[in-house]
């Protein structure tokens, strides 16, 4: 029985991989098309990629760190092009690409040295209007407190996450992202709400123990001595279940798990957030795998 499950396991694989469609790079707000070196291996495939989704911005130029004093640390000139006003967000350059693609690389590394997951070595970012978003069972999106997504955009993200897929939802602060999200979600689901995730949430123990988490901080606020972007703003973890007591959406609300990874590596990020960040990111992926 085991070895049929294993052959059925690796057809379905083999599957996935015909048919996903290929590596892509854009430009990002931090980041200049071919500023991340791509990977020697970059086009071999894998069982698990770091889907990014694409999505369009709202037209609020006030909201988030800006607001709130600031958190963009290391940013290039380009930030804030991707805030509404007729960008074609669909090109890169716009808000979806936070943090892109240096963390996506950085994480998807973190991954293949902590688990035993074949991790392709470069990101994918997915237009939940092509139709391929359900080749990438999870998904990352990045200040959600900025995305404008059309009614077709959120009729796929429900038949995702119906399907089994997983979002998560990170870097947003303050209660207008929150209110954004929020409202975004109920259009998704209306009849399920977003609860606070318990201690002993399952998703919190899937690999390491994380009872005692703590707000992960940004680069940018890190600059600033602090480990947050707007007063007050605890760090809160955040979730949606489906019927069978699944999480599918898991929000890091007022926590920027996507610095952690992007700058694990400098010297100037604090150890302790970079190590709650990548634990973070490698419970979501082995629980929304194995649940």
């Amino acid at each position: 029985m085991k070895l049929w499950r294993l052959g059925a396991c690796a057809a379905i694989i083999g599957t996935l991989f015909a048919f996903q469609h290929p590596f892509r790079e854009f430009p990002g707000v931090e980041y200049r098309l071919g500023e991340i070196p791509l990977p020697p291996d970059y086009k071999v495939p894998a069982e698990w990629t770091f889907a990014r989704l694409m999505y369009p911005p709202n037209s609020n130029r006030g909201g988030g760190g800006r607001r709130f004093g600031g958190g963009y640390g290391g940013m290039g000139a380009g930030f804030g092009r991707g805030y509404g006003g007729g960008f074609d967000w669909t090109n890169g350059n716009s808000i979806w690409t936070q943090d892109f693609p240096r963390a996506d690389r950085h994480f998807s590394q973190a991954v293949r040295r902590l688990t035993r997951l074949a991790v392709r070595s470069v990101e994918q970012p997915v237009n939940l209007d092509e139709g391929d978003v359900y080749d990438w069972p999870w998904l990352y999106s990045v200040q959600v407190g900025h995305w404008a997504l059309t009614d077709k955009q959120v009729a796929a993200m429900r038949e995702f996450l119906l399907r089994g897929g997983f979002l998560m939802a990170d870097d947003f602060w303050n209660e207008y992202d929150w209110e954004v999200f929020q409202t975004t979600m109920k259009r998704v689901f209306p009849d399920r709400q977003i609860v606070d995730l318990p201690n002993d949430a399952g998703i919190f123990h899937s690999v390491y123990d994380l009872s005692d988490r703590y707000q992960v901080a940004s680069q940018g606020s890190v600059n600033r001595g602090v480990t947050f972007k707007c007063e007050p703003c605890p760090a809160k973890w955040r979730g949606i279940f489906d019927d069978k007591g699944r999480v599918v959406v898991a929000a890091t609300f007022q926590s920027d798990v996507g610095d952690s990874w992007e700058w694990a590596d400098a010297p100037t990020y604090p150890a302790e957030s970079a190590a709650l960040g990548i634990r973070i990111g490698v419970n979501y992926i082995v629980y929304s795998m194995t649940h």
